[in-house]
């Protein structure tokens, strides 16, 4: 049976199980992705999550490699993170994670990192994966071996060792897993804090029976948010399927966007590294880069999307970053996604500010932002162009997809890489700009 090419995206590969994702699949990318390391006996790491088609995929990709001639250190199960952790730590060739991040039960997935945790994308090698799986060619090796390791305990002590504990509190902390894999990091986390840990849907089930983990979509965090006010809680926690994206909620259940939590980690990192740069994505408010300048930083505005912004930051030596959706990456963690550390940075915030999260964000909410608004659209560019032209005269920019800036407002609409989609920002100085906007673009991209 030929593989499914649909499931090869930008970052990753993902598809329904078993129609479009399944074993066959697994073996052949196993054994195409030693392939393309091109090591004459590589050593790579493989993880899973807790979906619950998870395993056997896991035995096949894991028998694809071995069958290849690679040597396999089997991390069990764990987070996206702690999978890219695991090559670096054991100095690894590469590795796989198999799982299906933030989306549907019925979906399964892989990703894919090389030597250091570096990423593997459509542009760094993944199309070449696709091809070795697709022709299926592949030249008999010496079987390799695997090894099991347990790596959470190392992978919770580096957290400790990038931030510093001691200013935090005995502070009320809601954490919503949502039957992820959250829970195998955020309780052995919590143990070494003196805070009371208030979990939510901690133990690990695919099937997702109180919803799925994508801290993203609002009906997700309702549980989450009337818990915090329930408990009086200092604040709350959501982490997504894989936990390489944390969101965090104010003591009263108002969440605060990914963006916002970037400028005050910049505020927070730059106070000692002044000089030091800051990426942010392109969806992100002018906030950031007002905060990272105010604090002595330098912003670095850049495309959406996590292996994108790692090869910049490795090219730049940018210290942090961060992404409107919860994604924040740490030079001292190896460009990886540093979700722990950034947890832990902000408990050290609301414990030596002394006063609510919404008092401590409430200077850097002086924007009004619409979200991101999604248009199924047939001809992506072709609406691109039309719009490039409704605001000829204006300050362009195409560093992803189109960006229209003015003294008052500043929009971003970009092409989604796997459908039919334009994905809208709108930022403004006040509600009524942004909302007249937000009608304004509603329109001409629907006529």
């Amino acid at each position: 049976m030929e593989i499914n090419q649909t499931i090869f995206h930008a970052y990753d590969v993902r598809g329904k199980y078993p129609e479009e994702v399944n074993e066959e699949s697994a073996y052949k990318i196993g054994r195409a992705f030693v392939t393309f390391l091109d090591k004459k006996k590589p050593k790579v790491s493989a993880g899973q999550d807790m979906r619950l088609s998870s395993p056997s995929l896991f035995k096949a990709l894991v028998r694809g490699m071995t069958d290849q001639g690679a040597d396999v250190v089997d991390v069990g199960l764990a987070t996206t993170p702690m999978l890219y952790f695991s090559t670096v730590r054991f100095k690894l060739d590469g590795g796989v994670h198999v799982t299906g991040s933030h989306i549907p039960g019925n979906f399964n997935g892989f990703k894919f990192v090389r030597e250091k945790a570096i990423p593997v994308s459509e542009e760094s090698g993944l199309k070449e994966i696709k091809e070795l799986a697709l022709k299926n060619d592949f030249k008999n090796q010496k079987l390799g071996k695997i090894f099991r390791k347990k790596i959470l305990n190392d992978y919770i002590k580096n957290a400790f060792r990038l931030a510093d504990r001691k200013k935090i509190n005995n502070l009320k902390v809601v954490v919503d897993a949502g039957n992820g894999m959250g829970g195998l990091v955020a309780e052995p986390l919590f143990k070494r804090l003196k805070c009371e840990l208030i979990p939510l849907y901690f133990e690990p089930d695919g099937s997702f029976p109180h919803h799925v983990p994508n801290p993203l979509i609002a009906e997700n965090t309702v549980e989450l948010r009337r818990k915090i006010i329930e408990e009086k809680a200092d604040l709350g926690i959501a982490l997504d399927g894989d936990v390489d994206r944390v969101a965090f909620f104010d003591e009263q259940g108002e969440m605060i966007s990914g963006d916002i939590i970037t400028a005050l980690l910049s505020n927070i990192l730059l106070r000692d590294k002044k000089g030091q740069k800051i990426i942010y994505d392109v969806r992100s408010s002018w906030v950031v880069e007002e905060e990272v300048v105010k604090s002595g930083g330098v912003p670095l505005r850049f495309k959406v999307g996590h292996s994108l912004i790692k090869e910049k930051m490795r090219q730049d030596d940018v210290m942090f970053g961060g992404e409107l959706t919860g994604h924040y990456y740490l030079r001292e963690n190896n460009f990886i996604e540093a979700p722990l550390f950034v947890i832990l940075e902000i408990l050290g915030l609301v414990s030596s500010e002394n006063k609510p999260l919404s008092e401590i964000v409430k200077p850097l909410k002086r924007y009004f932002t619409s979200g991101e608004i999604n248009f199924e659209v047939n001809d992506k560019l072709g609406k691109l162009r039309e719009i490039e032209r409704h605001y000829t005269g204006f300050k362009l920019s195409y560093l992803d997809g189109l960006s229209i800036e003015n003294k008052d407002w500043w929009l971003n609409i970009r092409p989604s890489n796997t459908e039919n989609l334009l994905r809208l920002n709108i930022e403004a100085k006040n509600r009524e700009i942004m909302e007249a906007k937000k009608k304004e673009l509603t329109a001409l991209i629907q006529r």
